[in-house]
């Protein structure tokens, strides 16, 4: 077997290391958080972001292609209802990792992996809600000389025949 060029596989195989990250993303958004090792922790962050990612469009080719990584459907609602609403706000960065003492019998590395459940923080809503006033304050200056440039010509030929009309009456 060829060695595969993303680094040694967390199981003996492909597919094994599959179906061990499914399992893994099904408890994750079954219990919240779970722990394992740090290498598998790793490799789970981006499979489960990607399936947040997925439950956020909310269309019904994402539930199907959720479908064939979580096979519990009671889980992928869950995920397309609760978690999805969750996470709307965010943009990214669904899950996080905590590493904890290592293991015991044999010291491997342990880590937490956990869905990140707090709101954005108010700093960062502040500073989008002010860049959005910024922009719109923006294009209301970009429009505002076009109409006075626009104003301008009707105003002097207005006044034109009224001055040509006053002549004429004396």
């Amino acid at each position: 077997m060829p060695t595969p060029k993303k680094g040694p596989r967390l199981a003996s195989s492909p597919a094994h290391e599959r179906l061990m990250l499914a399992n893994m993303a099904t408890s994750l958004f079954q219990n919240g958080r779970i722990t394992t090792t740090l290498p598998k922790a790793k490799r789970l962050r981006p499979l489960a972001e990607r399936l947040i990612t997925f439950a956020k469009r909310g269309d019904l080719h994402s539930r199907r292609r959720v479908m064939r990584v979580i096979r519990n459907k009671s889980v992928v609602h869950m995920l397309f209802t609760q978690i999805a609403e969750m996470m709307e706000q965010r943009e990214g960065g669904y899950t996080r990792i905590t590493k904890i003492a290592s293991r015991h019998g044999d010291n491997a590395q342990m880590a937490v992996i956990e869905l990140v459940t707090e709101p954005l923080s108010a700093k960062k809503a502040t500073v989008a809600e002010a860049e959005a006033a910024t922009k719109v304050a923006a294009e209301k200056e970009a429009e505002a000389p076009v109409a006075e440039a626009t104003e301008a010509p009707v105003e002097a030929a207005a006044e034109a025949p009224a001055e040509e009309t006053a002549e004429k009456a004396e």
